[in-house]
Formats: structure tokens, sequence, C-alpha cells
């Protein structure tokens, strides 16, 4: 039997000869170490034992396996569990004691069956499953490969096209799916999953059902010169997909190792490049952001407090622009009824119809059913009063960045609705404190700033003032979960953390382009980085209103550190605003594609001579790296004021906002966790360099230049006074 701590394994062997063996791993069954090596003991007990004739695999609470134990990596990496290399476990383990044994094993799949989960499983004889079982390697998410034999059992059940679909875009099937591709062999409801399983395994024994050993499986393979054009072709979508990444390549090259020299050679290839890979900085990065997004719900102060979040039934925006109808989409997707406001019945129909397009997209991508549509459409209800208010428990004021509306609005909101009612603004810059002070509320007053378009991005960056209470930050905690984005709480100023942090992308930007650096080679390398879009691609994208707005009011709060450029009022003077008027730093085709503007060389040159700035020749020819750092490293600095000041209190809730926020790339780890892998002497030290320039946009803060002195960490949040 199992040992008695949480995670084990037990074996049951019931009056019909089958070894029952349970994975018991809470909450979703991972593969620890001591979980694989209780595995391992039970199953050779069972093969030893002669009152067992075959055996089945299932896992406790509903769940078959999520995979190995992501938190293992770290020792992994740092050599402490060498016992544990994947080599180990792949050949001595699943495929040495699983697969080769001569019981027959079949898997009983219920919940999930991911990574080394699924991995198990392929190993088996058999595989049951129920209709709602998730089955994927999902691996190259986290910057490795299959490790415990995916890369060669997968192709051989479902054929390579669908396997290399499953790996390279980790996307797990469900239960029928798995059943059409070969992946399971039969489909049963939950009650009938184990009792199945175990009756089939005695199949396979009395010769009623094949023996399967799936390593060895070559009738779904293409012939070689077949499966090589497949290959190449992935190979081909990989390097267009994700220029920077090595490990889907990887994961090819080892597929077709298997397929080339047989698939003893490739178990040993893949467990090769599954270690190289694990101490790659691709994964090191992947498991941070991991284990960062997971994070960024535990807030010291707020979620330790045993609060139970309230019951939110009804939401109400103000509002119904490109921000206020995404907002009112994520609700309503998730159950929400919603009341809209706006000023009068156009904008509010506009409002609707922005909403309904939204859903009309998901309708035709077969994301929803038509049925599903007009349920999740009734629940909105559009109003030009505030009359409704006054039975909503949550209210998300949505309207332009203008101060004396939104202190308006905030005034009105306090008269309608319930004492209890959590007021939230999606502001992205200005000060709550601002906002809410003609009110009395400002206890219940919240940011809840989204990010566009809100009801696709994962981000929601919750503000907390130094009156708001802990209970409405839970309950916008809360409130993001079962909308499903990912929440960071942080302190309340100018931009907050992720607004702030990213202002000097596009002023660094324009500082370059001023002083002789080219706007689309500047975009071009940070496309390159990794950024889905540079600078200036991004400032057209949002629109020059929303970028002077912002503006106007880090000039007013950070003097001393803006580039005060006027090359975005000039092209606004010119009625070029971005985008949407077809014009801006790019000019755009019917189709919205973007193309470089030669006569944006005019448009510079009356901006610098406004500036009174003067061409550096070093800045005409910079190199991608030079390129890469002159913007990055004041985004950097930024993020290191909000860590001073205690705007937010973790390193790593910069790093996902920064991902999931401004589109960072996630295999570099988010931007604190990038700059520390070049180190704070570097960064301070071209910072400063720059300063001596260029002047106070690239002056290094204290809280920079205190770790490049002792060469600590940014990310060593150590004691501040937080804003939390």
């Amino acid at each position: 039997m199992g040992s008695a701590a949480k995670a084990r394994t037990t074996v049951e062997v019931g009056a019909d000869g089958v070894a029952l063996i349970t994975i018991i791993n809470p909450p979703v069954n991972s593969l620890a170490l001591d979980v694989l090596q209780s595995f391992k003991d039970n199953y050779e007990e069972a093969l030893r034992r002669n009152d067992v004739k075959a055996i089945v695999i299932t896992g406790a609470n509903g769940r078959f396996s999520g995979g190995f134990d992501i938190s293992a990596f770290g020792s992994l990496q740092e050599g402490k569990m060498v016992q544990a290399k994947p080599g180990f476990i792949s050949v001595e383990i699943v495929t040495e004691t699983l697969e080769a044994a001569r019981k027959p094993a079949v898997a009983a799949i219920d919940g999930i069956a991911l990574g080394g989960g699924l991995e198990v499983a392929m190993a088996c004889h058999a595989r049951i499953s129920t209709s709602s079982a998730q089955l994927g390697l999902p691996e190259l998410q986290l910057g490795v490969i299959p490790g415990f034999g995916g890369t060669q059992r997968l192709p051989r059940l479902v054929g390579l096209t669908k396997a290399l679909e499953m790996m390279l875009m980790s996307k797990p099937i469900k239960g029928e799916d798995a059943l059409s591709s070969g992946l399971v062999d039969a489909v049963v409801s939950p009650d009938d999953l184990v009792r199945t399983a175990r009756q089939w395994a005695l199949d396979i024994l009395d010769c009623r059902r094949p023996w399967v050993r799936s390593l060895y499986k070559t009738d779904k393979l293409e012939p070689l010169g077949e499966a090589r054009e497949v290959l190449n072709f992935a190979r081909a979508q990989a390097r267009k997909q994700a220029p920077n990444l090595k490990h889907p390549l990887v994961c090819i090259d080892v597929i077709e190792e298997g397929i080339i020299s047989g698939p003893v050679a490739g178990l040993f290839k893949e467990a090769e490049a599954f270690q190289e890979l694990l101490h790659a900085e691709t994964c090191k990065s992947l498991v941070h952001v991991f284990f960062a997004q997971r994070g960024t719900s535990k807030v010291p102060g707020i979620t330790n407090l045993g609060l139970v979040p309230r019951r939110i039934n009804k939401v109400a925006i103000v509002g119904g622009g490109l921000m206020g109808s995404g907002i009112a989409t994520a609700l309503i997707l998730c159950n929400y009824p919603v009341i809209l406001k706006e000023v009068n019945e156009k904008f509010l129909q506009a409002g609707i119809d922005r909403v309904r397009a939204n859903l009309q997209s998901r309708l035709k991508k077969g994301k929803m059913t038509k049925e599903k549509f007009e349920k999740t459409l009734s629940l909105l209800k559009g109003v030009l009063d505030y009359e409704s208010f006054r039975g909503v428990d949550m209210v998300i004021e949505a309207v332009i960045e203008n101060v004396s509306l939104k202190q308006q609005i905030f005034a009105d909101l306090e008269k309608y609705c319930p004492p209890h009612c959590v007021l939230a603004s999606n502001t992205s810059t200005i000060d709550l404190n601002l906002i809410g002070e003609r009110t009395k509320s400002q206890d219940r007053i919240v940011g809840g700033h989204f990010f566009s378009p809100a009801h696709v991005m994962p981000l929601l960056e919750i503000v907390r003032t130094q009156k708001t209470s802990p209970q409405v930050i839970v309950d916008l905690l809360d409130v993001g979960k079962k909308i499903k984005k990912t929440p960071i709480v942080v302190g309340n100023c100018t931009g907050f953390a992720v607004n702030r942090m990213f202002f000097p992308y596009t002023q660094a930007g324009l500082l370059l382009v001023e002083h002789g650096a080219d706007i689309y080679q500047i975009d071009k390398a940070i496309n390159k980085f990794g950024m889905p879009m540079g600078p200036f691609r991004l400032v057209d994208l949002v629109g020059f209103g929303v970028a002077i707005a912002t503006g106007v009011q880090f000039i007013e709060n950070f003097p001393e550190r803006t580039y005060k450029s006027m090359l975005i009022p000039l092209l606004q003077e010119d009625k070029r605003a971005g985008e949407a008027t077809r014009k801006g730093f790019y000019i755009y085709n019917d189709k919205r594609k973007a193309s470089p503007d030669p006569e944006m060389k005019k448009y510079i040159e009356k901006a610098r001579n406004i500036s009174g700035v003067k061409v550096d020749p070093k800045l005409m020819k910079l190199s991608e790296k030079d390129i890469v750092e002159m913007i990055f490293f004041p985004v950097v600095n930024e993020a290191c004021r909000v860590l001073a000041e205690g705007i937010a209190v973790k390193a790593a809730d910069l790093d996902i906002a920064a991902v999931m926020g401004m589109g960072f790339p996630p295999y570099r780890g988010g931007i604190i966790f990038w700059a520390d892998s070049l180190g704070s002497k570097y960064i301070y030290s071209r910072l400063k360099e720059w300063s001596n320039v260029f002047g106070g946009f690239f002056k290094p803060c204290p809280y920079l230049a205190e770790r490049a002195a002792r060469g600590a960490p940014l990310s060593l949040v150590e004691q501040v006074k937080s804003k939390l």
C-alpha cells in the first residue's frame, strides 16, 4: 500500500483480480517525486502479486493527473534532484515498469490528463475517458518538451499532424475528440469509468481486446518522406510564429529522431533535450511567470484577513464606449446581469451594438451557440438615468479621462447606489483620491482598470487608496477571478503600476527619434525583441487623443523625467490621430495594414526645430541591442520607483503586469525578471551614461542606484513604505 502521506498513490485489489492504483496529490494529482516513487512501488507490488491479473490507473477526486509537479523545476534546475531526471522517469518507470509489464494496464481518465499525466496514460495498454476530460501535452508553455515519452507515443496514437498541433500549440482535446483521433479507446460516463476500465483490462488479458504498446505502434505514422514534409512545414510555422524560441524546434527534432531511428532512440533524445531545455533561460522565465501569475491574488494585509467575498448579483457600468462595452461583454459572458448607462439614446444604442458585435464574433468562431448568444445578450439592459442603480452591488465607471466628469459621476453614484455597493473606476491614470474627493464614500472607491479590449485582455489592475476597505478589494478580486482575469492589486498614484511603468516606453521612442533615430527601425527592433508592436505602432493603435491625455497627467506629476516632444501634437494638428484616421506614425490601407510614411521626416524636422534638439550621429546608427535597452531601461527605472514607493508589493506582480497588460514577452519572464538577468549594475551604468548626454529622462532612481552599488537583484523588495 502507499504511504499515509498526502501525496501518494494507493493500490486496492478487487475480487475480480484487478488492482486499482489511484494517484492522490490534491488539487490536481500532480506527479511529485514522492508520488512517482510511490507509483513505481505500488505498480511493482501489483506485478508481483499472484492475485492481481490486471491493473487500472486512475486519479482521486475526479481528476486523473495534471502532470509533473512544476514546483520541482527549481530543484531540478539546481541539480538537487538527480533521481528525478526525466530519463529515469521516462525509461525506468513509464516504459520499463508500466508499458513493458506482463499484466495489462488501462488508464481511467476523468477531469484532466495533462503533461506527465497523459504520458503515463499513453504508456498504458488502453485508455478509457469521460467526454468532459481534457487531455493534452502543454509542456511547451513552460519552455520544455514532454519528458515522459510523450514526443514518441502521441504521434503513434493520433498521427503526426494531430500530435504536432497538440504539442506545439499546447492544445488539449476533450474525450470525444480523443476517441475519434485514437488517443483513447472508449468514452463513458464518470459513473461507469472505473468499472469499464476494469473489464477492459480483463478483456485484454483474455485476448478479447488488443494488447497495444503505443511506443511500438506504426499504423498512424506517415511514410518517412511524407513525415519529413509534415515536420518541415511545422518547423517553418514555428520559426514564423515564435522566431525567438528554440524549444518548439527541439520538440520537432525529437519527434523526427523517433521516426527515423526508432522510438527507443527517440526516448533517449527526448530525455537529453528535456534536460538541456530545463536549464535554459526560456524555461526559467516561463516557470517564473507561471508561479507569479498564480501569486497575484495573494495580497498581504488583504487576502490573509479571513474576509469572504460578498455576492455580487448585479453590476452597473457607466459609459458604453470601447472600454465600457468590453467590460460589459466580459461580465455577461460569465453570467453577471449588467446595467449599461449612457447620456443619450444614440450613445446607448452604440454601446449595446458594440457588446452585440463582441458576442457575434464569438458566435462566428464557433465559441458560442445561437442559444447561448441570445441568453447572454439578454443579461444586458440599457438605461439613461441612475434609477435602476438602486439595486446593484457594483458599479464600474468607464467614461473618458476627464477629472471633473468622473467627480460628478461618483457624486451621483453615492446618491443612488446602496451603501454596500462597490464603486469602481476604470481610469487608467487619474488619482482615485481626486476622483472621489466630492464623496463621503472613499472606503468603497476602488480602481478596476481593465485593458483594451476588456473582454479579451487578461489583466485587471485593482487600485487601492489608503481608505479603500479590504472587503472591497476582496470583492473585486473575486469578480476578477470569475470573469477569468488575472488581478494585480496596486497602490494609488498617477498611472498606477502598469501605465506609469510603461509611460517611458513611448517617451523614450520620441526622444530617440528627435535625436536622430529612425521610427521604423525602433519599432522593428522592439517587435523583434518580442513585443506585439513597437512604441509608435502602439500609439497609432490607442490613438493620439489618449496619448496626449495620459501625457498631460505625467507632465503634471513627474515633470523632471518627462520628455516633452512636439511630434504627436504636430501630427494631430494635421488631422493625423493614429490608426482610426488612417494616418499616424504609419499610413493605413482599407484593411488597416500599416506602412511607413515618407512624410514623417518633415514632422520630425519641425519637432526638432521647436525643441531646439540637434541630431546625434550615434543615434542614427543604433544597433538593435541599443534600441531595446534605450527603450526598456527607462521602463525598468520607473518600475523600480513603483517598487520603492510600495505601489506594488511584489516585483513578480510587475512582471505579470508587463506580460499581461503590455504584451512583454513571457519567455523573458517579465520586466523585472528580464532586468535581473542583465544585472542592476549594467542597467544603472547604461542609464547613467545616457543621462549625462540626454538629461533627467534617463536618470537612474535611488532604488536602482542602491541595488547596483550592492550588486543586488531589483526583485529583492525590502522594507519600503507600502501604499497597499
